[in-house]
């Protein structure tokens, strides 16, 4: 498998998928391309797929393949690019949410505490947009306050934000030192990386705005599903877990989907032993009525 990232819930998410062999898919998450080159092992001659990414190091790492079209663009925009690339629907969609072991893994990304002097990025299209150190140096205490309680349910978010508007004073944060000298008074003894992990998960979803196009996604991609077609996502925390949870239940009760798995299909005990950061993901399934 790549050592750019090890995907999660592999065989279980294509098996969701029920892959036809002449089939159009989407990948909205071409991350490591995991996904994609099994989707793409089940597809045939005439087969399609199109991938979604924001980060351009993830596309660079896609196969040669003429059955694969690569968009350089947030997933929100499933639906548009479907029609754009002259399909009329897809056969299936699948979504592996969350952050690349590559990212993770990249000091220079600054998604990751266990780096000391990394610069606070965690932008996931490095072109575009605010990154973490524009978020801790320029917004209110109130503003901090709410993205560190609503996206990261951080305990002690109000003293959290305190510490870093008086940091911030004497001297912009512009590295994970910075910010982890910053709200040192605030860690919990024996519990710093459990706290410190839903401060930088708050962090990155305001930088790149993860929930609003989640949201966006799922419409999308139910409007994008033919008849028969199915919706694959996997999730790792509680608050996108919710969004798409919510957004199928929906879909339900409107008549445009039905459950294919009632409740989440979760990794086994070997996959999570294999590869720890599976260990909270669920992996969500409806079709297309």
């Amino acid at each position: 498998m790549s050592a750019y990232h090890t995907p999660v819930l592999l065989q279980e998410s294509i098996t969701a998928l029920s892959i036809r062999e002449n089939g159009v898919y989407v990948d909205a998450t071409f991350g490591g391309g995991g996904h994609s080159r099994e989707i793409l092992r089940h597809l045939g001659p005439e087969g399609r797929l199109i991938a979604f990414d924001k980060d351009e190091e993830a596309l660079a790492n896609a196969p040669e393949d003429e059955r694969l079209v690569l968009v350089h663009n947030d997933f929100r925009f499933v639906h548009h690019y479907v029609r754009y690339y002259g399909h009329d629907a897809v056969d299936g969609i699948l979504a592996d949410l969350g952050v690349s072991s590559h990212q993770f893994d990249t000091e220079e990304r600054g998604f990751s505490f266990r780096f000391e002097n990394a610069p606070l990025d965690m932008r996931m299209n490095v072109r575009a947009g605010k990154s973490a150190a524009d978020i801790v140096n320029s917004y209110s205490g109130e503003d901090l306050e709410r993205i560190f309680r609503l996206y990261g349910e951080v305990e002690s978010s109000r003293r959290l934000a305190e510490l870093i508007v008086s940091s911030r004073d004497r001297k912009p944060l512009e590295t994970t030192e910075d910010l982890g000298r910053a709200i040192a008074p605030v860690l919990p003894k024996f519990l710093e990386h459990k706290y410190l992990a839903k401060v930088y998960q708050a962090l990155r979803i305001e930088v790149n705005g993860e929930m609003t196009s989640l949201e966006g996604f799922m419409k999308g991609a139910i409007r994008s599903l033919g008849q028969g077609g199915r919706l694959a996502v996997i999730t790792y925390h509680s608050l996108e877990d919710r969004i798409v949870k919510n957004a199928i239940r929906e879909g339900c009760q409107q008549g445009l989907l039905q459950r294919v798995a009632k409740k989440p299909i979760l990794p086994s005990e070997e996959e999570i032993s294999s590869n720890t950061r599976a260990r909270s993901a669920k992996l969500r399934v409806a079709g297309k009525q």
